[in-house]
């Protein structure tokens, strides 16, 4: 089905790229890999030898989200850029083989499509990143997306944001979903306050949403920091805690909801995070309220983590539901104020 023939249910916009996971293992390495002290150490000058290496296309927090999208039943498509390289075709047929439209990528030959490298070792990664400075351009699109989905992008792409912002002042009827990346938090809310004030939905963590507000070396209670982020202009306010949870803000309203227990220890976290807020934002988009929303996003990210990559165990809505069913009795968002 092309895009241009209905209206977008999910347009994600954001950088895709592929991931190699090299898995390392610390009895083989004698170089003193830890997690202590959130290091990872080798010897410098040294082999470190390693056990395998996966290779997962088509990924990065927009793309993840796109194939989330996809997973539970939305019509969904993917704004994004890739090189005229052999690695950028196989992108794009993993990508149509996900479901997601992929008639908004870019191919810009002479570049090479972005290429990062995933040190693995047990469920943690470090991941070696570059990304491409595409010449970004924002395509035209024949009607409105329901929701638009924007996350991490290159350095050279801070004209990019403001094409986008006009995009949504012009379109009031699509709803943005904010998951802002790296760069996107480095930029700081002044120079992207149009993209804060638009955002229907906006997602971080506990310590970026400190980064964003400029709190160092306080400690500040979670519900302040909600109302502190929502003061910034997005409607709803999603903030994640890591294993602790995750809490939302909305109208006054607080909500928590704990993590969905895992079935066996993770394989690998990496796009946990993408998980939860593209399941969270789907979910809104299928019609359901917050506190249910909540509900979806941990089952989504508890899949994921069981399998190498981020998308591999994105559910179905009908085994989310499953889960769901299933879900031990503390499994309930919990109104906070």
């Amino acid at each position: 089905m092309s895009t241009n023939e209905e209206q977008m249910d999910f347009l994600a916009v954001g950088d895709m790229v592929t991931d190699a996971f090299i898995k390392i293992s610390a009895a083989n390495t004698g170089s003193g890999v830890t997690q202590e002290g959130k290091k990872l150490c080798f010897e410098l000058g040294d082999k470190v030898p390693f056990d395998t290496v996966e290779i997962v296309r088509a990924v990065g927090n927009s793309a993840n989200a796109a194939v989330s999208a996809t997973r539970l039943g939305l019509n969904s498509a993917l704004i994004s850029d890739v090189g005229g390289d052999e690695e950028g075709k196989r992108c794009l047929d993993a990508l149509k083989e996900s479901g997601v439209d992929n008639e908004y990528i870019t191919v810009h030959e002479g570049f090479e499509t972005n290429y990062h490298y995933v040190l693995w070792y047990e469920e943690k990664r470090t991941i070696l990143v570059k990304h491409q400075e595409y010449p970004y351009s924002f395509p035209e699109l024949k009607t409105p997306p329901k929701w638009m989905y924007l996350s991490s992008l290159a350095e050279n792409s801070l004209p990019y944001h403001d094409i986008i912002a006009e995009y949504l002042k012009n379109n009031p009827d699509t709803n943005l979903a904010f998951q802002p990346g790296t760069f996107q938090m480095k930029l700081g809310f002044e120079r992207l306050q149009d993209l804060y004030k638009l955002s229907k939905l906006f997602f971080c963590n506990v310590e970026e949403a400190k980064r964003i507000l400029k709190i160092e070396n306080e400690e500040i209670e979670i519900q302040d920091l909600l109302k502190k982020m929502s003061e910034l202009g997005p409607e709803i306010v999603v903030i994640t805690d890591g294993p602790n949870g995750a809490y939302s803000y909305h109208g006054g309203e607080v909500w928590f909801m704990p993590m969905y227990p895992d079935p066996k220890p993770p394989v690998d976290r990496t796009g946990a995070g993408d998980s939860f807020s593209s399941t969270f934002t789907s979910a809104l988009a299928l019609g359901k309220e917050i506190p249910e929303a909540l509900q979806w996003g941990p089952i989504n990210s508890m899949s994921v983590v069981q399998e190498v990559g981020a998308q591999k165990g994105l559910l179905e809505r009908v085994q989310l539901e499953e889960f769901l069913r299933n879900a031990p009795e503390h499994y309930v968002p919990k109104k906070l104020g």
